[in-house]
């Protein structure tokens, strides 16, 4: 019988955080553009903001001058920076040539690159405004992916938050997963919740804007993100209603997950095993694979893309790791609570960053491996420090039984490839 997961006696939940404030390395929350624009398929996400904005863009998608992606810039010269141009009236005149060019666009986010006092635009207004003269063929939207107002990840937040008031309303019963995940691992897990019986499901974002997603006091949701805290509030402001998890990451936490959804839903124990008792055996023996270069490392974790606690639950209870330091840019307790409680006391959880103080620490410990940005991955391999970008966790599929193994993978090859260089040295 499959048993829920009881807390750790000595889990983090109530260990003291150590907070700081002070010089962070983080890339900002336009990031999630790349990801967000493949996801929404019926949507197009202008960014309002600079060359250098457009470039980091480009750059990060990797972007042939001859494809067409559902993203672009609509870039502010230095006029425009200074108040002297009427930049409203131009918005509106790129939004009109935008969509008469691309009649596919039924969703168009208004993304600003910086705040509203920088850029001189109230982009708000201009969306309320523009949605209204556009409607009821497209809605437009907008939200910050400010680097100054935003971190990595939470581009994507700030993105579903803002779509989050516009949906109709709804009385039915229905259960809505929440978090951009790729299309692979998204019906992976619509197939196992159908299983389970679970039918009435729908997804935030949806892959289409005519897709019926509506809310109400009946939608129970579920995450799949551990950084949608504003799309978490904006949620329950609606009335829905959040299902506490661990995140569905590994064996243990995909069971997990769907435990507190099957316990919902009133599922029976005998249906609950025969849907996940294969898939459960598969990740099993795909994790151990990956785990056997993993037992008994320890690993550091800079704070990047707050997937670094569920991650290090992950890591120490089937990976075999010893975690040092858990860094997060932001802890909220209602979302990651449950994984803090699985995570065996002993790591160091901090929140938010001191760039310079935290790598001190990093470099007195010595890791088997630092889990950390771009920016800070070159300078510790150059030190000797094994590292793993933060970046990839992302962009990789890693949720749900069928990609366990694989997110293993991400942390035993950098130390794969470490020995091979060192035995190729020795050689």
């Amino acid at each position: 019988m499959t048993l829920p997961l009881a807390p750790l006696a000595g889990g983090c939940r109530d260990v003291p955080v150590l907070k700081q404030r002070g010089q962070h390395e983080v890339f900002c929350g336009l990031t999630g553009i790349i990801w967000l624009h493949r996801k929404i398929q019926d949507a197009f996400f202008l960014v309002v903001g600079s060359r250098t904005c457009a470039h980091l863009l480009q750059s990060a998608a990797g972007v042939m001058i001859f494809a067409q992606p559902r993203f672009g810039t609509a870039i502010l010269e230095e006029t425009d920076l200074a108040g002297l141009a009427d930049a409203q009236a131009e918005l509106e005149r790129e939004v009109d040539r935008l969509l008469s060019r691309r009649g596919d666009i039924r969703q168009l986010f208004l993304v600003g690159s910086c705040p509203s006092e920088v850029i001189k635009l109230d982009l708000a207004r201009a969306a309320e405004r523009l949605s209204a003269k556009h409607a009821p063929k497209v809605r437009v939207l907008n939200y910050s992916g400010s680097g100054i107002e935003t971190t990595f990840t939470e581009g994507e937040d700030a993105c579903l938050a803002a779509m989050v008031p516009a949906l109709p309303q709804t009385d039915r019963r229905q259960l809505l997963l929440v978090g951009a995940l790729p299309d692979v691992v998204e019906d992976q897990a619509l197939d196992l919740l159908m299983n389970l019986g679970i039918e009435d499901i729908a997804v935030l974002p949806a892959r289409h804007a005519d897709s019926g997603l509506a809310l109400g006091s009946n939608t129970v949701f579920a995450l799949t993100q551990p950084f949608l805290g504003g799309t978490h509030a904006a949620l329950e402001r609606r009335g829905a209603r959040h299902i506490p998890a661990p995140f569905p990451f590994g064996e243990e936490g995909t069971t997990a997950w769907l435990q507190a959804v099957a316990r919902e839903f009133g599922v029976d124990q005998a249906r609950f095993d025969a849907v996940t008792t294969a898939p459960r055996a598969r990740a099993k023996k795909a994790v151990a694979q990956a785990a056997a270069r993993l037992t008994g490392k320890s690993i550091f974790f800079f704070p990047d893309s707050q997937l670094e606690i569920p991650l290090a639950r992950f890591l120490t209870r089937e990976c075999g790791m010893t975690a040092i330091e858990v860094g997060a840019p932001y802890i909220h307790r209602a979302i990651v609570g449950l994984d803090l409680d699985l995570l065996g006391h002993g790591p160091t959880i901090s929140e938010g960053q001191d760039v310079d103080l935290q790598l001190d620490r990093c470099r007195a410990a010595q890791p088997d491996l630092t889990v950390c940005g771009l920016g800070l991955a070159n300078p510790l391999e150059a030190e000797g420090l094994p590292t793993k970008w933060a970046i990839e966790l992302v962009f990789t599929p890693v949720h749900f039984y069928e990609q366990a193994g694989d997110l293993a993978g991400l942390f035993s090859r950098p130390l794969h490839r470490r020995a091979a260089l060192r035995l190729e040295a020795a050689e």
